[in-house]
């Protein structure tokens, strides 16, 4: 069937309510690069950024005083695992999860939607979102008697991996734990299935996505009137595309939930990008999606950001602000960003180098301690390791996006020199000719 022509939105700068706005307030001409302002309820967001992921209420290791420290403007917390612990309840009971953590920053909550697949189709697979033909097989994209979800139309039955306790979330019950957790914007309930499924599975879940994403809305612009009525903040609603790598499916998904406009007038804040991709992936996916959602909301990419290149091409290709557990996860396991590449830190090379992870870095590890120290505390497992590990990987892809968004701000070709020079330094010239794309001054 022939992709859907899609509207054309024109760029009035603001979101329609005002649980958030965005200003846009430069772009780079023949892409689809932007930077801005995301203003919520917790102070403003400089766009593009890097979003920290703290999953269960807490960036893995970090103190909110070291999240602080390395820059992070913002972070995300997850549903499904609130929900499970310490509970919406006691979250709500805390006066939500700010004042739970004691975190005064913008705060993002993913909807649970990521878990459907994650505990579905893919548990105990070896199978992960970006899989395709040469990384994996279509055979195992199948449901099986092992995994911890099971979904229908109205909701999906998660089996906890804690105790076992069934619990069937719906688009409605997700809204009302995010609510209660009430972090500044939200994530519409979503069905993620694997791009090895196949066109008709993965239409099946698109359609899925998009009924849940309406009855989120409704659900959310009701539990926002009662907000209004007690004179609490409100909070913001972002919907999910999806879609997989099929072209007319993402156009359909960003167009469908670009224009979906309930009886009153009330629309998405923003858009989360879903599904995760190889960084070579992501201009054609992103030119897709960015280029039918309207103009004027901000772009969420979800998960991403576990490799340098994400970042660049993210921004390049319309994303505004971007969210990954990566660098934590790799710290925690000795991989190392620097700029000159990913180094492990446990090899027997960095026993008696006594200088810093990068020379070129400010973040507290390089200030005060040498890879000879962080190998010794990784080899006798200690975990201080981790913590100076988890604490420069996220300083390094804070400064990496705070480095983007200035030179953005700066000119055009201040941001495409320093694209280049980046990737070629971090990846390696050959390597770096991969992700350079469009940029006029690739190797001139």
């Amino acid at each position: 069937m022939a992709a859907q022509k899609l509207p054309i939105y024109q760029d009035t700068n603001m979101t329609q309510n005002k649980a958030i706005t965005f200003d846009i307030k430069r772009k780079i001409p023949n892409t689809l690069a932007r930077s801005g302002t995301i203003s919520t309820p917790h102070g403003d967001i400089q766009t593009p950024a890097y979003i920290g992921a703290a999953t269960a209420a807490t960036m893995k290791t970090l103190t909110n005083a070291e999240i602080n420290a390395l820059g992070a403007q913002s972070i995300l917390s997850n549903t499904y695992h609130l929900m499970l612990r310490p509970g919406a309840d006691l979250l709500e009971k805390a006066g939500g999860i700010h004042k739970f953590m004691n975190y005064d920053k913008p705060m993002y909550t993913d909807s649970g939607g990521f878990q459907v697949f994650s505990l579905g189709m893919a548990y105990k697979k070896g199978l992960d979102a970006t899989s395709h033909t040469t990384k994996g097989s279509s055979e195992n994209a199948v449901m099986s008697a092992e995994q911890l979800t099971k979904v229908n139309k109205e909701g999906v039955w998660f089996k906890s991996h804690l105790n076992g306790d069934k619990i069937f979330m719906t688009p409605e019950y997700s809204m009302e734990l995010q609510h209660q957790i009430a972090a500044d914007i939200h994530m519409a309930f979503d069905e993620l299935t694997s791009p090895l499924s196949g066109r008709e599975q993965i239409k099946s879940a698109l359609d899925t996505t998009h009924a849940w994403a309406e009855r989120s809305l409704r659900r959310h612009v009701a539990l926002n009137a009662e907000h209004t009525e007690k004179g609490d903040k409100l909070q913001a609603l972002f919907g999910v595309v999806q879609g997989a790598r099929e072209e007319d499916f993402r156009r359909e998904s960003a167009g469908f939930l670009g224009g979906l406009t309930l009886e009153d007038g009330e629309q998405f804040d923003g858009f989360g990008i879903g599904g995760t991709f190889q960084p070579e992936e992501l201009p054609d996916v992103l030119t897709w999606i960015n280029e039918t959602l309207p103009e004027n909301k901000p772009r969420h990419l979800l998960g991403m950001g576990a490799q340098p290149a994400d970042l660049f091409l993210g921004v390049e290709f319309g994303c505004d602000t971007f969210d990954c557990v990566a660098p934590t996860r790799q710290a925690r396991n000795g991989a190392i960003f620097t700029y000159d590449g990913r180094i492990n830190i446990t090899n027997k090379k960095f026993e008696d180098d006594f200088t810093p992870i990068d020379a070129d870095c400010d973040c507290y590890t390089c200030q005060n301690h040498t890879k000879s120290y962080v190998r010794h505390l990784f080899k006798a497992n200690e975990v201080t390791g981790m913590v100076l590990a988890s604490i420069h990987n996220e300083r390094f892809v804070v400064k990496t996006v705070e480095d983007i968004r200035q030179k953005l701000n700066d000119s055009d070709s201040a941001f495409w020199a320093y694209k280049r020079d980046f990737l070629v330094r971090y990846y390696g010239k050959e390597r770096a000719q991969d992700f350079l794309y469009t940029s006029p001054e690739a190797f001139h």
